[in-house]
């Protein structure tokens, strides 16, 4: 099982990453299995090297291929101009439109308010609607003020990721939610319905 989570940011250090990276953790704990996560702002300068996906180099080939081949893709971006960066978006137009069909993904996003908190429904939703992946039904968004040191502090958030990771393991095939419990020695989790 491959998990990959892609960060949007264009700066570090990056709340978006560590968010990114909370959830990558999260689910390669509950899932048994070790993931890695690309921040844009070191895979954008490769990437934009290139127009087209024929245009890539090898270093550029390996990051798209990456995420065509992940299982499980955790994307988040930092809320600029009410949607997600144009390296992000680089990086999903590089992406053959076939390569994450019934993929299961993870949306996540970093605001300054909670204003900006619908981003991940409006952009980021859409954008793997096009593909034709799964995205899962609890997106986590959080803002400035659940970060403290660049870590986060709110409970609220650490709560919403264990819940799209519960989700998550329902949506896998049942193969491997067996060997997941398994694994954890216990059943899925049921989702609750509150929010």
């Amino acid at each position: 099982m491959k998990i990959l989570g892609l960060s949007g940011n264009v700066k570090r250090p990056s709340r978006t990453a560590v968010l990114v990276e909370a959830i990558v953790a999260a689910v390669g704990s509950r899932l048994g299995f070790a993931g890695q996560t690309i921040e844009l702002v070191d895979a954008a300068p490769v990437l934009f090297k290139a127009l087209r996906s024929d245009q890539l180099d090898a270093e550029g080939r390996a990051i798209v291929d990456a995420v065509e081949a992940a299982d499980v893709l955790v994307v988040g971006s930092p809320v600029y101009r009410a949607s997600y960066t144009g390296a992000l978006k680089h990086l999903f137009d590089l992406v053959d439109y076939r390569a994450l069909t019934g993929k299961r993904v993870i949306l996540a996003a970093t605001g300054g308010t909670p204003l900006h908190g619908l981003m991940t429904e409006h952009q980021l939703r859409p954008l793997f609607g096009f593909f034709n992946a799964l995205s899962l039904p609890t997106a986590i968004y959080a803002t400035e003020t659940d970060f403290a040191e660049y870590q986060i502090t709110n409970p609220t958030v650490h709560e919403r990721i264990e819940r799209t990771v519960s989700e998550l393991v329902q949506a896998l095939p049942f193969a491997i939610q067996a060997a997941t419990a398994r694994v954890h020695d216990h059943r899925p989790a049921l989702v609750a319905a509150s929010a």
